[in-house]
């Protein structure tokens, strides 16, 4: 039996996480992906930005290079009334209304987060995963804590998207 290693149980999740994103924006027009329940809930176009947006981020830290939304210019071809490191942390609603996007487009900047998330993973080293890279926690945060913790912020916001997809259908 081949031995799976931690990094090859990432990339699986990863490689779940861009599936799902892809097909819960597939065929949806930029007024569906915008749809709010109750018109306050996050639209589709708001959870699917916003966990790339963070995965970005966050593995841009961890890899010590520039985020795909400023060094490859999704910034400029989302055009967001937002400021350019912005995440998505903390939105209020009127924040959460401004990000409207197509599917293309959401699908284009998940895919290449996606891609950059995978090349850093497959460069990953088993000793790497144990390294401590936040100590302003307790206990301090390694780099297998935080790509965990980036997964389940991500499947809780692709979840939420599907759910809303269910509702519009």
């Amino acid at each position: 039996m081949n031995e799976i290693s931690a990094t090859d149980l990432l990339l699986d999740g990863f490689d779940r996480i861009r599936q799902a994103v892809a097909e819960v924006v597939d065929g949806l027009s930029s007024d569906q992906l915008a749809h709010r329940v109750d018109g306050s809930a996050n639209s589709i176009a708001w959870l699917v930005w916003h966990l790339t947006r963070v995965q970005d981020d966050h593995l841009a830290d961890l890899a010590d290079t520039a985020q795909a939304w400023i060094a490859d210019g999704w910034a400029e071809r989302f055009d967001l009334p937002l400021p350019h490191d912005d995440t998505g942390y903390g939105h209020d609603s009127e924040q959460v209304s401004a990000v409207v996007a197509s599917s293309d487009l959401l699908l284009g900047y998940h895919q290449a987060v996606h891609e950059r998330t995978r090349t850093y993973l497959r460069d990953l080293k088993a000793a790497d995963l144990s390294t401590v890279i936040d100590e302003a926690w307790d206990p301090p945060v390694t780099r297998a804590v935080r790509l965990v913790s980036v997964l389940e912020d991500d499947l809780q916001h692709v979840g939420q998207a599907a759910f809303v997809r269910g509702l519009l259908e």
